[in-house]
């Protein structure tokens, strides 16, 4: 039974409304904890926020049996964990020792209090979890709202919107032939060895000699490699190390197939057995890559390839960059306005950026039907006859989409003129929101799979939401400390 946040008000307990920021913090965490407090002090949108957090964490669940992490906390710990770009560990770490985190949360009492209310490290990483891509989306879309309605910027008030892309990268390796190939090896070495632990498999005595015979094979092939100077050497040493692969795969073969499974090891077993398949697949697959492209020579094709065998998903992408020629993750799009804030975002599975103009003006005419875009700008990269037609279509004032190659005459007037040189020189502000959306988690994804993955970007856009319009609260609040001392002072010169 999960319940939104009630706090309990005693004499020791600090409500959450009543929480005081450090004005002059350069800090991230304090701008992003004001933000939290506004939500959750502004009825409007904390009814709306936590309705969607119901409807997806709640949602078919009895209201009955052990009470659980409440609402409240699990959004405000999945926020800080991405506003300071941090671990579980840490994390754990604020939830029961930062007293203006445990403010927000609403847990924190000024006197000693023997009920201290506890976060443990697996209930804090279960919970938070729960949360998804979707109602992340919806959630960044009600943060800017706010954002607006903050600023007390009139409803019709007309977007300034700039795009771009960058590699949000995957937490991998560099891959090569060789290193998958170990990696296969290793893992499927592990699971043999839990069988042991907890099965009673026999017939592996010799598995740590086996680990290091192989993994001195796989140093000293990829030392001929990529540093021998003699291609017969080479090859001779990729033969060995397959030879000793492909006999490693064969006695996991046949624990797969003859391993007997008794009543007593049942869960344990299937699902070491059924992991010890996984990686040996693979470990099949990258010795049929590896004989191919080092003893055959063949080009294997970009279909064919996988860059790790924990993040399948990862893209190999090469953006011309002279210090990161080639990167590995995939390609996500942002869009920022005149604010700063992130109005949308989309991960790129395959995608490259011409292919997104139709979607993404679909995206934000949905998402902000009532208001007009004043510009919306982007860089050489997007440009094609048809997405030019397509913004021109889609009521845009100015449209900033300079073409690649040679202009025409036409084509040099327009882009030529001091609104568009205005706009194009503006557009690379974006690269500043990037920058500030790197230091929010979005450098690395540490969580895995494709799904985690999705999940560390929604968190990251909406951690760096929330940064913007705390800022904005922080200055409003700077202005009104200002005003008050100006006045008292004015007061005690007339006195």
């Amino acid at each position: 039974m999960r319940q939104r946040f009630e706090q309990q008000m005693n004499l020791r307990t600090v409500a959450i409304a009543d929480v005081k920021f450090p004005l002059r913090s350069r800090d991230e965490l304090p701008p992003v904890l004001k933000a939290l407090q506004y939500i959750f002090i502004t009825r409007e949108l904390n009814e709306k926020v936590f309705h969607l957090l119901e409807q997806k964490i709640c949602k078919n669940k009895k209201q009955t049996g052990r009470k659980g992490m409440d609402l409240w906390h699990i959004l405000v710990l999945a926020v800080v964990r991405h506003t300071l770009s941090t671990n579980w560990d840490r994390l754990e770490h604020l939830a029961n020792y930062d007293q203006l985190v445990r403010e927000i949360l609403g847990v924190h009492s000024t006197g000693f209090n023997d009920d201290k209310i506890e976060f443990p490290y697996q209930s804090i990483l279960d919970n938070v979890q729960l949360i998804d891509e979707e109602l992340l989306r919806q959630i960044n879309l009600l943060i800017v709202e706010a954002g607006y309605s903050l600023l007390k910027k009139k409803e019709q008030e007309a977007l300034k919107l700039k795009t771009d892309s960058y590699v949000l990268e995957t937490n991998i390796h560099f891959p090569t032939d060789l290193n998958l190939l170990y990696d296969c090896l290793r893992k499927c070495l592990d699971m043999i060895e839990k069988l042991q632990d907890q099965t009673g498999l026999t017939g592996w005595r010799k598995i740590k000699h086996i680990r290091k015979t192989i993994k001195s094979t796989f140093r000293a092939t990829s030392h001929q490699v990529f540093k021998g100077k003699k291609e017969e050497q080479k090859k001779q040493s990729v033969k060995q190390y397959l030879q000793q692969a492909g006999e490693l795969v064969q006695r996991l073969e046949y624990v797969i197939n003859n391993y007997s499974v008794t009543t007593e090891n049942i869960p344990a077993a299937v699902i070491l057995l059924t992991s010890l398949e996984h990686y040996k697949k693979y470990a099949v697959k990258f010795i049929d890559l590896t004989q191919r492209r080092l003893i055959k020579d063949e080009v294997i094709p970009a279909e064919e390839k996988i860059y790790s065998i924990f993040e399948p998903h990862t893209e190999w992408i090469s953006k011309g960059k002279l210090n990161k020629k080639v990167e590995l993750g995939h390609l996500l799009l942002i869009t920022t306005d005149q604010h700063h804030f992130i109005v949308d975002y989309k991960i790129m599975e395959n995608e490259k950026d011409p292919a997104q103009i139709k979607s993404l003006t679909d995206r934000i005419q949905q998402n902000f039907a009532g208001r007009k875009i004043s510009s919306h700008s982007f860089d050489k990269g997007f440009y094609s006859k048809a997405n030019l037609e397509i913004l021109q279509q889609a009521n845009i004032e100015q449209v900033i989409l300079p073409k690649k190659g040679k202009l025409n005459k036409e084509e040099k007037q327009k882009e030529s003129t001091k609104r568009f040189k205005q706009l194009r020189y503006a557009h690379s502000a974006i690269e500043s929101n990037i920058n500030m959306l790197e230091h929010h988690g979005l450098n690395r994804c540490a969580d895995r799979g494709l799904h985690g993955y999705k999940r560390y970007v929604g968190l990251s856009v909406l951690a760096y939401n929330l940064h913007i319009l705390g800022n904005c609260l922080i200055e409003q609040e700077k202005q009104k400390e200002e005003k008050r001392q100006k006045t008292g002072k004015q007061f005690r010169q007339a006195a």
